[in-house]
This record gives C-alpha cells, sequence and structure tokens, in this order.
C-alpha cells in the first residue's frame, strides 16, 4: 500500500507544500491563500497531513477547512522542547516558532557542524544552532517588505518606487533598497561572527525563505540556499511519529 504525506509549510503570506510517496519527494509547490487549485489537486483521503504553520487564524481555518473536506487527517505541529539530540534552550520551548523548529530540525539533518538557520519572508529570523545540537537563540527583524511599507508609512518624502541596490546610492528608490538589502545582510553576519566565536570555527549558514536570493548574492559569507528546508524539517518530524 502506498504510503502518502502532504508537508505543509504555512507562512503569512503563502503556503509552501510538498508530496512525499513511500519515502520519495515527488511533488512541491507553493499557493497563495486565494488559489487552492493545484494544491487541492494533491488531495486524496489516504494521505496524512503535516503542517507548519504561523499564518493568521482565519488562514489557517481556511486551510483547515479545505482538508477537512478532502476528508484529510491533519497533524498541527508545534515547537516542543526537544527532538531527537536538538534541544529547544527557548526559556518557554513552545513560544518558539514553529516555522523556526522545524528549519532547526532540517538542518540538524544536513550538517553537525554549528549553523546559522536563515529564513528571509515576512519576518527574517536568524537563529544559531550549536554543534551538539542546542539552539542558543535567534534574533527577529521585519523583512524586505516590511521594511519598505515602515519607511513609505512613516517617511513623508519616499515615494513607492522600485530601487536597485548600489554601493553608494544617488537615488532614493535606489537608497531604500540598497539599505534594506544592507540591513538584512547585517543582522546575518553580524549573528555569524558571534556565532563563529562561540563555536571557535566558521559555521555553516542555510538559507531559506522567499527572499532569500534577494540577500544571498550581498552576504559577505558562504552560505547555501536550501528552499525546502522547513518541509525537510516537517518531513522529519512526520517520519518520526509515522516510524518510517
Amino acid at each position: 500500500m502506498t504510503r502518502c504525506r502532504l508537508l505543509i509549510d504555512a507562512g503569512n503570506t503563502s503556503l509552501k507544500w510538498a508530496v512525499v510517496e513511500d519515502g520519495q519527494w515527488r511533488m512541491q509547490g507553493r499557493c497563495d491563500y486565494v488559489d487552492w487549485s493545484v494544491l487541492q489537486a494533491q488531495l486524496t483521503v489516504a494521505t496524512s497531513c503535516f503542517i507548519a504553520s504561523v499564518a493568521h487564524p482565519a488562514k489557517e481555518k481556511q486551510l483547515a477547512v479545505l482538508l477537512g473536506e478532502a476528508g484529510i487527517a491533519s497533524t498541527w505541529l508545534q515547537a516542543e522542547a526537544g527532538f531527537a539530540d536538538l534541544k529547544n534552550s527557548y526559556l518557554n520551548p513552545r513560544q518558539l516558532g514553529v516555522d523556526r523548529w522545524m528549519g532547526l530540525i532540517g538542518a540538524r539533518q544536513r550538517t553537525r557542524e554549528p549553523v546559522l538557520v536563515v529564513s528571509v519572508g515576512t519576518a527574517m529570523t536568524v537563529d544559531a544552532l550549536s554543534a551538539d545540537g542546542t539552539f542558543l537563540g535567534g534574533v527577529i527583524v521585519p523583512g524586505a517588505a516590511l521594511m519598505r511599507q515602515a519607511l513609505l508609512q512613516g517617511a513623508a518624502q519616499i515615494a513607492e518606487a522600485a530601487g536597485q541596490w548600489q554601493v553608494f546610492p544617488r537615488m532614493t528608490a535606489d537608497a531604500v533598497e540598497s539599505g534594506i538589502v544592507a540591513a538584512l545582510c547585517g543582522a546575518i553576519q553580524l549573528q555569524y561572527a558571534r556565532l563563529a566565536e562561540a563555536s571557535g570555527m566558521p559555521p555553516r549558514c542555510l538559507l531559506t525563505g522567499g527572499d532569500a536570493g534577494m540577500v544571498a548574492q550581498y552576504l559577505a559569507v558562504t552560505a547555501e540556499q536550501v528552499p525546502a528546508l522547513i518541509l525537510e524539517g516537517i518531513d522529519c518530524v512526520a517520519r518520526g511519529e509515522n516510524s518510517q
């Protein structure tokens, strides 16, 4: 009998999903919360579903209704105090965003080195994981879209216009874009330096999230883009629950 899992990473603006059959990743995709057609085509009663969500409750309700109508048994994941040899050192482990926890689990499956796990989405999270599997902590900063929105709303002389990154911008739109890139890269590079100092060695750096490509080309540290990192973490948890 074919065993099929649907993995869902539900973010603030869109969700990523993957279908895994008998341990093989068959299909991956992304959709927003308006058009569910591509995701609906993957739903069968024989599918078990595992969800890591940081979406608004109204969007979670939409997703729950969709899965319920398809007869899908769903497991909504949350952060825990530990998973395998991974330790969550958050003062309140359940308070850690489940997407961040799944990213850490995915990273731990990829390397036993110190690793910086960076998710660049609506918000950007930069999380430090030690070689022994301890989540040391992390920072959260506004993502690119939120930074642009804040500047447009709070600065009267900044108009909405597309800019390009420049070393020394000489147009306001370019200054905004370059400032956003500098802020995002600066947060990553600062945490990278701190983790390197704490570990006594350069850590790996894994980038995921919809805007990962935006910052990757400007980083002063070596980084690897792993678009499905959170889904990989979800799959790891799902395999554990299903003993597969």
